[in-house]
């Protein structure tokens, strides 16, 4: 009688990966969750795919920044090594890359930095560097997170263009400039250092935006779209998957997840329970599938 239904291979794991060798190091506000070196990251990803996990995404933590975060884009980055060791390695589990210049800057802004503000149009092409070379290293998908706008369309050209006409966007069409964030930023080291995101990312209080936002990247080529923060917009979910019939993917962020974590550890709440409730209720909203930390926790329970 259940209407709807959850299974591993509905669940990406986000993972934060860094260069070197052996190391892991744990984030205190997301128990559970580590940046790793490529070779500690396949480790994880082989239990992943062991679980029936059916993808994870990758966000990458640089050596060094600068105003152009370019080390983004860097053949040896952190990101494009792990991408071939997990394809080499692991070649049967989905493997997205998540795009943007946050966690590679020095100013910790999701684009180039101009008098205080993001040069939208500027950081188009550092964008499709960096996704191309991500295309170029074996993603299987390219996510871009940024909210610039026209920056799938900027992407989507340049893929094509260096012979990667077959490789998908997931675009973070819907994000919204949320407080739910916090724990990210320690995890992926992207605060930024002055000011906010509240100029290129959404506004909490508008639904009828966020359809703007993804009819906008849908006609610019996006393969799939991606609603952020799941949990406190179950509605937005709802009302994306009924207008756009597109593949949807809701992404149960770093907030949401330490909160439950933080209740269950104090023995307020049942963790396990308010976990697959949690989850189920981001696939009932819509979502085809559902980017969380509790990806690993979750799939033995669901087999």
């Amino acid at each position: 009688m259940r209407e709807t239904s959850l299974h591993p291979s509905q669940l990406v794991l986000p993972l934060f990966v860094r260069s070197g060798n052996n190391v892991r190091r744990s984030i205190g506000s997301m128990p559970g969750v580590s940046q790793t070196s490529p070779d500690e990251l396949v480790r994880d990803v082989e239990r992943a795919a062991t679980l029936g996990v059916g993808g994870v995404i990758l966000f990458g933590i640089p050596d060094t920044k600068d105003a152009t975060g370019s080390e983004a884009w860097s053949e040896d980055g952190a990101v494009q090594v792990a991408v071939r060791l997990l394809k080499q390695h692991i070649p049967d589990i989905v493997v997205i890359t998540d795009v943007c210049m946050c966690e590679y800057t020095e100013h910790g802004h999701c684009g180039i930095l101009e008098d205080g503000e993001v040069n939208n149009d500027k950081t188009l092409e550092l964008l499709s560097r960096v996704s191309v070379s991500h295309a170029r290293a074996g993603s299987d998908m390219i996510a871009p997170s940024d909210m610039m706008d026209g920056r799938v369309a900027a992407i989507r050209s340049a893929l094509d263009r260096d012979g990667f006409s077959g490789t998908p966007i997931l675009s973070y069409a819907a994000k919204y400039a949320s407080a739910y964030y916090g724990p990210f930023r320690e995890a992926a080291e992207s605060a930024p250092k002055t000011g906010d995101r509240k100029g290129y990312q959404m506004d909490p209080g508008n639904v009828g935006e966020a359809l703007r936002e993804v009819f906008a990247d849908i006609e610019e080529g996006a393969d799939a779209i991606m609603v952020k923060p799941a949990g406190p917009y179950l509605d937005v979910i709802t009302k994306v998957k009924e207008a756009t019939g597109y593949p949807v993917a809701a992404y149960q962020v770093s907030g949401e997840y330490a909160m439950i974590k933080a209740a269950a550890e104090r023995g307020w709440i049942d963790g396990e329970r308010v976990m697959m409730e949690s989850l189920l209720g981001i696939r009932r909203a819509g979502a085809d599938f559902i980017l969380t930390y509790f990806a690993t926790e979750a799939a033995p329970l669901l087999r």
